[in-house]
């Protein structure tokens, strides 16, 4: 009797106004997603902004995935909860070093029966669902915010392409004018006494990515470099929106989640056990690979330079680079491409999502009763 009162009324025992009612607001609101949805895409399609449809695309097929395993985990509950293991087992693995199990939560019978317990009680399967729907929620939060710091990015870029048709950068840059290497701006900034020893060009490189990613000069330079290497002297080239179809195309990659980093977020979810101290080392992986990768960026910069004044320490008019894939590692730009992908997916998306779970169930711990009056402190990994 007590179980029934638990599990609430059925269909038949509901009114059919309040059926309606419910399934009249999801699909209100599943309508207006999609049709917002939908004006997005047309919007990107009208701008010629095709990577862009292709990312909006990618990410409306990882929420379909997360749906897909939310709708599964419904169907499979009571099937789930019927899995027994014995209850040494089922205590080992622990989040929280005190753990208390309550009789609020419930037992499945029949596991009871065999003084065992569930491997993922109902309320366990509910919380996972909601995990889910978090997860959901900063991925696109995370997506959106990446997409706008780049169009933040470019922004500041566009008054330093205005910059490129003034009379005082052609003067600066008259390709009749000899200059050394050293002379000019891009040389006077990368070719110093420490550019040729690695051991100090990394750690001056490690700082120089907290005072600016690109440099007017840096940006200058690059982009004169490329225009060189694939355009006669003198054409007009918009740099700008290449860049920003450039970018389009990277978005579009980092927004994916390959099958690589779900290994990796059930590793994540599986360290979040009591005894791995991961709240020490695990967070902090992602924000290691995002420094290193900020770092070879900036060591990529420098030695570029250092090749072309190897190769001509007279330059005319300014500094020219070359960009090379053997300055990258394994000679695969795309590697940090990648690694970058999976930073922005770990640290923002899952990690936050993870702590905004724990944030959210930790109103409710009491009337669970999931810790120990000893044991208050959370492992958020």
């Amino acid at each position: 009797m007590a179980e029934t009162e638990a599990i609430g009324s059925s269909i038949e025992e509901t009114p059919t106004w309040a059926i309606a009612a419910v399934c009249f607001v999801l699909i209100s609101i599943s309508i207006l997603i999609e049709h917002a949805l939908n004006l997005i895409s047309k919007f990107f399609t009208r701008r010629r902004r095709k990577s862009l449809r292709l990312a909006l695309y990618k990410i409306k097929s990882e929420l379909m995935l997360l749906g897909f395993i939310s709708l599964l985990l419904t169907i499979c509950e009571e099937h789930i909860s019927k899995i027994c293991i014995p209850k040494n087992v089922g205590e080992s693995f622990l989040p929280c070093k005190n753990l208390i199990h309550s009789n609020d939560i419930g037992e499945e019978p029949r596991c009871a029966e065999e003084g065992k317990v569930s491997i993922l009680s109902r309320n366990g399967v509910q919380q996972l669902q909601y995990l889910i729907f978090v997860l959901a929620f900063f991925h696109v939060l995370s997506c959106v915010l990446t997409f706008g710091l780049g169009m933040a990015k470019m922004k500041r870029w566009e008054s330093w392409e205005e910059e490129t048709r003034t009379l005082e950068y052609h003067f600066t840059n008259d390709p009749r004018r000899f200059r050394l290497t050293h002379q000019t701006s891009f040389g006077k900034r990368h070719l110093k006494c420490w550019s040729e020893y690695p051991l100090l060009l990394w750690p001056v490189c490690f700082l120089r990515q907290f005072n600016a990613s690109v440099s007017k000069t840096d940006y200058f330079t690059l982009r004169h470099g490329f225009i060189m290497a694939h355009f006669a002297e003198g054409s007009e080239f918009d740099f700008q929106k290449f860049l920003r179809r450039a970018v389009d195309e990277d978005f579009h990659v980092v927004v994916g989640i390959s099958p690589l980093m779900w290994i990796f977020s059930v590793l994540f979810i599986f360290f979040n056990a009591n005894g791995f101290y991961n709240y020490f080392w695990l967070p902090f992986i992602p924000l290691v690979m995002l420094l290193l990768v900020g770092t070879k960026l900036q060591v990529v910069i420098t030695k570029m330079g250092l090749e072309s004044h190897g190769e001509a320490p007279v330059v005319r008019g300014t500094f020219i680079v070359k960009p090379s894939d053997d300055l990258f590692w394994f000679k695969r730009p795309q590697l940090l491409l990648h690694l970058i992908q999976f930073i922005l997916f770990q640290h923002p998306s899952f990690y936050i999502g993870i702590l905004a779970q724990t944030l959210i169930f930790e109103f409710r711990r009491t009337p669970f009763k999931w810790h120990s009056s000893h044991g208050h402190g959370t492992n958020l990994g």
